[in-house]
């Protein structure tokens, strides 16, 4: 069955309560990036690490990914330093496996990650959700470090994974690529490659390991294809799904909003019944929440109170699914 998990920061905060308020006890965590204790220790390093996760455990919670990374960009783009980049990597994927955290979720966008053009579009209630209009960037200019093709990205992880993917066997670690966000390519000369169904299957060929497999980020996937319970059982009966983000959008990849998760474009039932029918028992998330009244905006789809309302749906739909089956 499905555990639900929430993502937490590394340092006690509301949503920590909120979360455990809420039967929530496993924890998706970022790197303690913070933390006053690290001295000459990076934050991927063993000790950090180990507070970090005794933290966690301290208020009641298994840590089930570590959804954060080191600098990249070096490595996606082929650049001089990205064996430095890839070491780093491979030392968090080492001392993720000395303490048993089982999963990294990582992603392979070069210059920028998730990318909004608002962070506040009104939606049911007076609730602010972001939102992508692809229109808004006819005018902007290329990143800094200039363009970059698909086939150079390919060639660029090809290498990643060829140094991190025996690391990551060893240490008994999964390596869940998160899609790319939205899913179009290119965007402001980026290339971009984890945006379709095909090329999803294409990583997991290009190098068949037990430590390859993916996030399965519904709001992504669902802007790649109309079945998103299809792609999920494509995924799911490969063995190929680590993790899951539960969210929905409303509209499609050039031009979408995040929805509520009972309000959006997808069968979120069916898509509960696929995780079943696969026997995928790893954690699920909810991911990209509304703004509801009585809490800030300033960080934009991560409500705490939002949350709330998320988990209780998915809850509701695990418990309906899951007893179906009896």
């Amino acid at each position: 069955m499905i555990k639900i998990a929430e993502v937490l920061p590394p340092s006690p905060a509301l949503v920590w309560k909120l979360a455990s308020q809420a039967g929530v006890s496993e924890v998706v965590g970022g790197l303690p990036f913070d933390d006053p204790m690290n001295g000459s220790d990076e934050p991927w390093d063993y000790m950090p690490l180990m507070r970090m996760k005794q933290r966690y455990e301290d208020a009641g919670f298994n840590v089930a990914v570590i959804e954060a990374r080191p600098p990249l960009n070096k490595a996606k783009r082929g650049q001089d330093g990205r064996d430095e980049e890839i070491e780093t990597a491979c030392r968090l994927l080492e001392n993720m496996g000395r303490l048993g955290i089982p999963v990294w979720c990582y992603e392979w966008m070069a210059d920028f990650n998730w990318l909004r053009t608002s962070t506040a579009k009104l939606s049911r209630g007076g609730s602010l959700v972001t939102s992508f209009d692809l229109s808004k960037l006819d005018q902007a200019p290329n990143t800094p470090d200039g363009p970059i093709s698909e086939e150079e990205l390919w060639e660029n992880l090809e290498y990643f994974l060829e140094k991190t993917l025996p690391v990551a066997e060893k240490a008994g670690v999964v390596m869940a690529m998160h899609p790319d966000d939205p899913p179009l390519s290119p965007v402001r000369g980026v290339g971009r490659i984890m945006s379709s169904i095909d090329n999803y299957q294409r990583l997991i060929d290009m190098k068949p390991s037990p430590s390859n497999a993916i996030t399965m980020c519904q709001g992504n996937f669902t802007l790649m294809t109309d079945d998103l319970p299809g792609a999920i059982r494509q995924f799911g009966n490969q063995g190929k799904i680590a993790f899951v983000h539960f969210r929905d959008v409303i509209g499609d990849k050039t031009n979408f909003e995040e929805a509520w998760h009972d309000a959006g474009k997808t069968d979120m039932l069916e898509c509960m019944r696929a995780y079943r029918d696969v026997g995928f028992d790893g954690v699920l998330r909810p991911d990209h929440v509304p703004t509801v009244s009585g809490d800030a905006n300033n960080h934009a789809g991560y409500s705490a109170y939002g949350r709330l309302y998320a988990i209780g749906y998915i809850r509701g739909l695990q418990e309906a699914v899951y007893r179906e089956s009896n």
